[in-house]
């Protein structure tokens, strides 16, 4: 009963409340949706905190993704030692690379107190849920090893039954509990998005590749500004 509930209805739940809250929130709501950037509050802890958890969290999805879409990849490449070992070390090394940048973030937010003002409580709530992603994926990655074989070969084909409609959750269920905290993570994660500035890495700017180039045109006088003493009050030298 919990393992359907939790293996079952909560991916669905999640998948659903993904899906219709992305499309209300950007109908409805549409410029809320950004990173909210806060780089002008503090600066140093972002640039390393930030670089190193977007490359190691980008680099784990496209792992997870290439594993679910095409399995036989990963099974070819984990089917020697040699090329287990690599993809091992190297999903390792990202692993730690988020989790060091994570850790980072959530530090900058603890200690720099200018940005409790620009932090809400969802900020809050979507740190924790990644930080306990993160840590858990660590904890699989040490307790149950090789896990590039087992997910190919065991939670895929869980995965693909929940998108096909046709959930069969027989070898999920007899998995660790690490692993199935994992994925529940996982979905609950992806619920949250909608909600949250996670929202900004669904959203791209594709209209750029084929919009009309913008001409920016200056009307003050850039050497009179910088020679002026009046920076902050008062009208500015301009070209007449």
């Amino acid at each position: 009963m919990i393992n359907s509930f939790l293996l079952i209805g909560l991916p669905y739940a999640a998948l659903f409340i993904f899906l219709i809250g992305s499309i209300l929130r950007i109908k409805y709501d549409g410029y809320s949706v950004t990173s909210h950037s806060s780089q002008f509050l503090e600066s140093d802890m972002l640039f390393w905190g930030s670089r190193l958890f977007h490359l190691g969290i980008v680099m784990l999805f496209l792992g997870h993704l290439i594993g679910f879409l095409m399995p036989g990849i990963i099974i070819s490449l984990t089917s020697s030692t040699s090329g287990l070992i690599m993809v091992e070390v190297t999903a390792l090394a990202f692993g730690v690379l988020t989790f060091v940048g994570l850790v980072f973030l959530i530090i900058r937010r603890i200690i720099v107190k200018r940005l409790y003002s620009v932090t809400s409580k969802m900020d809050i709530v979507v740190y924790l849920v990644i930080l306990f992603q993160v840590v858990t994926g660590l904890m699989v990655a040490y307790y149950n090893r090789w896990g590039s074989v087992w997910f190919a070969s065991a939670l895929v084909p869980y995965l693909r039954s929940i998108f096909i409609f046709a959930p069969d959750v027989s070898v999920i269920s007899s998995m660790s509990l690490l692993v199935k905290l994992h994925a529940i993570s996982a979905f609950v994660f992806v619920a949250l998005i909608p909600f949250t500035r996670l929202m900004h890495f669904l959203v791209w700017p594709v209209f750029y590749l084929w919009r009309n180039y913008q001409l920016v045109i200056w009307n003050r006088d850039q050497k009179a500004m910088r020679a002026s003493k009046n920076t902050r009050e008062g009208v500015k030298p301009v070209n007449n």
